[in-house]
């Protein structure tokens, strides 16, 4: 395919269109085509006719809260275009709408012939996804209604019903078949000489499961202006460097994207949440790990994150044991912090592990890190007095299942059928020696041991000073100073002057120098003088590739630019390093990754993605895309709030 994707996104719903605004049905690739809502596509195909041919683009889709193109009919120099299309569309809450405006450039009355194919699928997000699985659907059945104003498609398998509704106004002349399973809206357009004539397209999507009574905005500027506020509600009260206007830019995008990234949870009470989604496109749903480190980032800033997102992590925290990664409760253990929640067909049968999948070995240290924050930073005790269960369970997690009681760390075993790493290097090869090879048995990544001695010395403060259990808070508080004594013994490479990136089934070290060390100086795991070690090494040039530091050093057999987490730089990670430097009095090093992002960012309309490749900025002057990041990324979008913490301007 040559046409682009352009995202749009509002809450859990998204749709990824291209240059002329239409949808192809694409499968695979490194974007997904279509409308989702709730992991699945309820709009497959959309796709506009001019008396019957596919219009050209004048003025393709740009990036924005809406879709806005200009198309016109087919011709040439000598035959300029009889009519001129004005094409916008946006998304809300589980609908799409799309005002089409057409204009006659003739002196005379002309009768325009409009069509759009339209088609819903139902296909369930893992099916899109290039890694070659097919999955079967015994006993689904797709079907087609012609309404007064449009169509009905439907899905059912069992117990899974779906709905897709389109309607148009005026309503279409016509509502034809195609062969396709596709249904054909058509209108002839009467236009008077230089005339206009609009149409208004409307799609409501009605997952499994959702009751809820929703409207399809009016019109996309209805969507734009709902948008915006919710943008500005979020952007305002925030102080931003009057010295460093990129950066401000920077903060101003994410929290912007922030805004629209919201999507609905349930606390421990069955209250409503609205919680930061991981990403669009694959990721617009919780992922434990992600909605943390972005409440994190945030916290200075917009506290009400954390607020929401510790009840609902409470809400979905495993109360019973189960080993295998299959199943609506994969690998869960009494305590344990979710890892992702998915809401789609296949999570619903079972035939993905991810309805609630628990494959992570620090998002419940990340709890309770956000917890002990949380509290510090605005005062409030009510959230650390109501989850103190919630928090004692994930304590205990940490000790008995994690592995901090019988082997001295939090250590993970892959899950088959789910995620090789379950740190956040979770690619299959990200944990990896220099030569590149894999670790054997069960693994201790570095960061996770730094967010374990982070979490308990936070919750060692609460139980000190919220819960009054002086004996609790001194077993936590020896049990963090014996972590720090035994990781800076084991994980210490003297050689390098650099930590392990992890320890294999044996104990002995991974000896890759990797971009997790800096996650230590975040946590406080090192000793000064190592930390001061680690950091300036960090900013060396085989690390450091101008924009950001690389996951993995370059010149090691192991690094590749374009690999996932092998030589890529990631701003959430650069952001916990920024943090980390100035948690060890290296500002000038902090300011350095700070400018290297937000430059970075300045590239791309002042918004970070998920990834970029580690191609070094004195050889490529541009920062080089990664193929599959999502566009828009909660961890990315508050990490220029990390950084305007990180650099102390405010």
């Amino acid at each position: 395919m040559t046409d682009r994707h352009h995202l749009l996104v509002h809450g859990r719903t998204f749709a990824a269109v291209g240059d002329r605004g239409d949808i192809s049905g694409y499968r695979g690739g490194s974007a997904p085509d279509g409308m989702f809502v709730r992991d699945a596509r309820h709009l497959s195909r959309w796709q506009l006719t001019v008396d019957g041919a596919v219009p050209d683009t004048l003025s393709p889709v740009a990036d924005g809260d809406t879709a806005r193109c200009v198309l016109v009919p087919r011709g040439g120099r000598d035959e300029p275009p009889a009519y001129t299309l004005f094409r916008e569309q946006a998304v809300g809450d589980s609908s799409f709408v799309e005002s089409l405006r057409v204009t006659s450039n003739r002196p005379v009355p002309t009768t325009v012939h409009l069509a759009v194919t339209a088609d819903a699928d139902f296909t369930d997000q893992f099916e899109l996804r290039s890694d070659h699985r097919t999955y079967t659907k015994a006993g689904a059945v797709r079907s087609r209604r012609v309404l007064g104003h449009g169509v009905e498609f439907a899905y059912r398998r069992g117990e899974w019903r779906s709905v897709t509704t389109v309607t148009a106004d005026p309503q279409p002349d016509a509502v034809e078949e195609t062969g396709t399973g596709a249904r054909r809206l058509s209108w002839a357009l009467d236009l008077e000489p230089h005339g206009t004539a609009e149409l208004t397209l409307r799609v409501m999507a009605r997952p499994h499961g959702d009751r809820r009574t929703l409207r399809v905005p009016r019109s996309p500027a209805a969507v734009q202006r709902q948008l915006r506020s919710q943008e500005d509600e979020f952007v305002q009260g925030v102080a931003f460097p009057e010295g460093w206007p990129e950066l401000a830019a920077a903060c101003t995008r994410g929290l912007a994207d922030l805004a629209a990234l919201q999507v609905p949870a349930t606390g421990p009470d069955g209250e409503d949440l609205r919680v930061p989604a991981a990403g669009a496109p694959w990721f617009l749903t919780l992922l434990g790990r992600d909605a943390l480190l972005t409440s994190l980032f945030a916290l200075p800033y917009r506290p009400r994150l954390a607020a929401a997102t510790l009840p609902a992590l409470a809400a979905t925290q495993a109360t019973a044991t189960q080993a295998t990664g299959t199943g609506a409760d994969g690998i869960a253990q009494p305590g344990k912090i979710v890892h992702e929640v998915r809401h789609g067909e296949l999570a619903h049968f079972g035939q993905v592990p991810y309805g609630r999948y628990y494959g992570s070995v620090d998002a419940t240290p990340l709890f309770l890190v956000l917890l002990g924050a949380y509290t510090e930073h605005t005062g409030d005790t009510g959230p650390a007095r109501r989850l103190e269960p919630h928090a004692r369970a994930a304590v205990t997690w940490m000790l008995d299942h994690g592995g901090l009681t019988s082997r001295g760390y939090l250590v993970y075993r892959a899950d088959q059928g789910g995620l090789a790493n379950q740190n956040w290097k979770d690619s299959p090869g990200a944990i990896c020696s220099a030569e590149g090879t894999r670790p054997h048995g069960p693994v201790t990544a570095a960061g996770a041991q730094g967010y374990a001695y982070d979490a308990l010395r936070r919750t060692a403060g609460l139980a000190r000073t919220v819960w009054q259990d002086t004996t609790y808070a001194h077993l936590l508080e020896q049990t963090a100073a014996d972590l720090r004594d035994r990781f800076q013994r084991d994980f210490w490479m003297p050689e390098h002057s650099f930590p392990a990136l992890a320890l294999d089934g044996r104990g002995g070290q991974v000896d890759a120098l990797a971009s997790d060390a800096g996650h230590l100086l975040w946590s406080g795991l090192l000793d000064k003088e190592y930390g001061e070690l680690v950091g300036r090494r960090l900013l060396e040039t085989d690390f450091f590739s101008g924009w950001g530091v690389r996951t993995l050093a370059a010149g090691q057999p192991a690094y590749h630019p374009l690999s996932y987490h092998r030589g890529s730089v990631w701003p959430h990670d650069n952001a916990l390093i920024a943090l980390g430097l100035a948690r060890y009095g290296l500002h000038d090093e902090a300011r350095t990754i700070a400018r290297g992002l937000v430059d970075a960012a300045g590239a791309t309309g002042h918004r970070l993605p998920e990834v970029l490749a580690g191609y070094g900025r004195d050889t490529h002057p541009e920062p080089v895309p990664y193929p599959h990041a999502c566009v828009r990324e909660s961890r990315s979008a508050s990490a220029p709030l990390a950084l305007l913490t990180a650099v102390g301007v405010v």
